[in-house]
Order: structure tokens, then sequence, then C-alpha cells
């Protein structure tokens, strides 16, 4: 090996708290069966963001609202207008489990709109879809309607309302800016009134791709529906701002490279802060990078890698898309043949040792580039996350001045366990060191 990295970490100091990087999407179940579940509890998965929940359409059954409530000519404050069995189900297997959904409030994308739209157009009522909102957050936090007093604090006012520079190519919202800016005013603001204790906010915006050179080409411009973006959040701001709407979070979305998204991450951050909207937290939550590499211990080291630079942005949260048991290459921390977590399971299992200690500590680290570094302390030791995100091994020393007590070692060989850490890190490797 021609690389070496040289890690030194303080641990009798402290420069903040570790964060809640390792939140994913949509959770793994198949039909009411949650058992895979236990999962999410052993990886200490922090949120489960509900969004394209169940299948095609929410499954017909899940989350949405119009499965929520199917009628909407029906009376929002009559508990028989409404269809809770099954998101129910959901929300209780996943508080079980110690997960705390986030919840969207608003549709699943429909990914042939163009053939036919059947439930993202903008609601024709704002305020009676801000009174059936009521109607779900009161039946699953304050018990209404035979619910429940689960502590969900996070409330989402739609997804991605700028999936498209107009209404025509839109998979999400079948409207105007200005009319997504309507129902968000009035549904923030008569939610807010209702449950001031709760966070209300939105709008999942699909990035700020525009604002970095993410093509191979550099001589590329931004396509009009990266333009669109960008011009969507400035004048979202603008209203929210103009009309006194509450945010007490900003979502948004990438599925770019790790320096790319810490752009966008300063980005939001800075933009809010330019708005006055400086306690508004921020939260990524949706992404993955490189779906193509799913299954693969390289994923997992890119996946690592990133939580691994949230740490370290002006960033609240985050959230994985996603955890779901599925085909698709986003459906990327289990094999839906054999139900088994794939390497990229690990890198949240690996980060969740940083988080549940809590207390962030130093890292000095010289050598290869490539190369990113957490570390925590707590109660119960110490745990320091490596990632090398490059092809290249590099060789490894490690200074900690405690006492190693395991290593888990996730590469192209499999996830292994040791009492001592390696040589050298793999490329393509995420490495989990514990102390006493």
């Amino acid at each position: 090996m021609d690389n070496t990295v040289a890690i030194r970490v303080d641990f009798s100091k402290q420069t903040g708290r570790i964060k809640p990087m390792h939140g994913v999407g949509q959770p793994p179940f198949f039909g009411l069966d949650f058992s895979m579940f236990r999962y999410l509890t052993e990886a200490g998965i922090p949120f489960s963001r509900l969004h394209d929940v169940g299948g095609w359409f929410g499954g017909s059954r899940f989350v949405d609202i119009p499965n929520l409530f199917p009628d909407f000519g029906a009376d929002p404050a009559d508990p028989e207008s409404y269809d809770f069995a099954f998101t129910d189900r959901l929300i209780t297997a996943l508080v079980k489990a110690g997960v705390e959904p986030f919840f969207r409030l608003g549709v699943t994308i429909e990914n042939y709109a163009s053939v036919k739209a059947y439930r993202i157009f903008p609601p024709s009522d704002p305020l009676k879809w801000a009174q059936i909102c009521e109607g779900v957050i009161r039946h699953y936090t304050e018990g209404w309607a035979d619910g429940f007093e689960y502590d969900i604090r996070y409330w989402e006012i739609w997804n991605e309302p700028d999936n498209g520079e107009s209404p025509s190519n839109n998979q999400m919202w079948l409207g105007t800016k200005e009319q997504y800016f309507e129902l968000y005013g009035v549904a923030s603001r008569y939610l807010k009134e209702r449950f001031p204790r709760l966070k209300i906010g939105g709008y999942a915006s699909c990035g700020f791709y525009a604002i970095a050179g993410i093509k191979t080409d550099p001589n590329a411009k931004a396509s009009a529906r990266e333009l669109y973006f960008v011009e969507f959040f400035e004048e979202f701001l603008r209203y929210v701002k103009e009309n006194g709407c509450p945010l007490d979070f900003f979502s948004w979305h990438s599925y770019a490279s790790i320096e790319h998204t810490a752009i966008f991450a300063r980005y939001a951050r800075r933009k809010l802060d330019e708005y006055g909207f400086t306690d508004t937290e921020t939260t990524c939550n949706e992404w993955n990078y490189m779906i193509h590499l799913r299954g693969t211990a390289a994923h997992a080291a890119l996946t690592a890698a990133m939580m691994l630079s949230f740490q370290h942005l002006p960033l609240d949260s985050a959230m994985f898309y996603d955890a779901r048991l599925g085909v698709s290459d986003y459906a990327s921390l289990f094999d839906p043949n054999t139900r088994k977590p794939f390497p990229s399971y690990y890198a949240f299992s690996a980060y969740n040792e940083l988080y549940r200690r809590g207390t962030e500590v130093p890292v000095l680290m010289n050598g290869a580039e490539g190369i990113y570094a957490a570390a925590a302390k707590g109660d119960d030791g110490g745990a320091i996350m490596l990632a090398n995100a490059g092809a290249e091994p590099t060789a490894l020393s490690v200074d900690c001045g405690r006492r190693i007590v395991r290593c888990r070692l996730v590469s192209d060989a499999g996830v292994t366990e040791s009492e001592a850490p390696p040589a050298g890190l793999p490329g393509n490797s995420v490495l989990l060191i514990l102390t006493k």
C-alpha cells in the first residue's frame, strides 16, 4: 500500500453532539409483516419518513391523505370519515421498534402521471385539506378517533411540489407553484395554531443541482428543470416570509455526490438565514448516491461517507431513500430475495454507535484522500467510524489513547469482526472501532 492514513482521536475533548443522520425513508415491510423492523431497532434508526409508503399510490391503504380520508366531500370533524386501519398498524409497529415516524402529509409520487394522474392535483379547498390533516394529527398524537398519543413531532406538507418546471410534466403536483404556496400558507398557519408544540414544515424540495456543476461536462448548463428548483425555493421563502407562515423545518433532497450535496446543504442554510429563518431546522430527507451500486461494499462505503459528511455540515438530520423491501435500486438496505441486510445497512448500524454515545470528539487525520471519519464518547465507551470511499486500499494507524475492544469491517470480503483494527483500510470499506 502506497497510501497511509493516520488517525488520532482525542477522547478528553468534545466538539459537539452527534446528529441523527441515519434516518431512513419508507421502512421494510411486506403486507402487514413488520418483522424486519427489528433491523431498524438494531441499527437505532431515529426516523422513518413516510413517503411513497406501501407501494404504488401508497398501496391505496397507507399514510397518503386520500387513503386516510377517502371522500374529500366528507366531514373532517367526523371520525367516520377517516380510514386509519392500515396506517395504525404501520405507525404502531414503528413506534414499538423505537423509530419516530416523520409524517409526510400528501400523496405518493405518480411516475406515470403523463398517462393519467390520480391524486397529485392541488386540493380544491386548502382549508378543508388542513382540517383533514388536523384529524390525522389528532388521531396519532392526541388519541382522537380511538387513536394514540405518540410522540410524532415532524409533519411535512406535501413532497416535491417543484418536481417539474410546469404542471404538465410534474409527477407530484399538477398545479402552479403559487397554488402550492397557498396550500402551504393555509395549512401551516392552521396546523401550527392548532398544534404549537409540533414541528410543521416542508416542502421536500427536489434539490439544488443548478448551483453546482454536477454534470460531467464542465461547459454544460443547468437544465430548465434544475433552474426551476432554485426559482421555486427562492419564491417559497419570499412567500413564507411575507405571509408570516411557520417554517419549523425545511426539507430537501439530493441524489448527487458527497461533495455536491455538501454544497447544497450550505446553500440551503445560507438562504434560510438570509430570509430570517435562522431557527428553522434543515433536513436532507431523501438522499442516496450511486444507486446502481446497490448491494455492494462500494455503496456501503459511499453511504457511510455521506453520513459522516452530513455530521460536519449545517444540517440537523437526514433520511436515506430508502429502507423498503423491494427490487428498486433505491431500496438499498435489504435484499428482497433473502430479506437479509445489504452491506449498506451496516453503515447505518456503525453510525448509530456514534449517535447513541452522543458526544462528538475531535479526530485528526493525515494521509490519503477519500477517507471520512468521526468519533464519539459516552457512558459505555467510545466509537470511531471510518469510511474509505475510494477504490484504493490504504495503510492505517490509529491513536486514541484507549483500549480497543472490538472492530467491525465492511468490505468486498463481507462483514468481519476482530479485536484489533486491521493494518489497512481496503478500498470501498467501512470500519467501526469500539473502545473502553
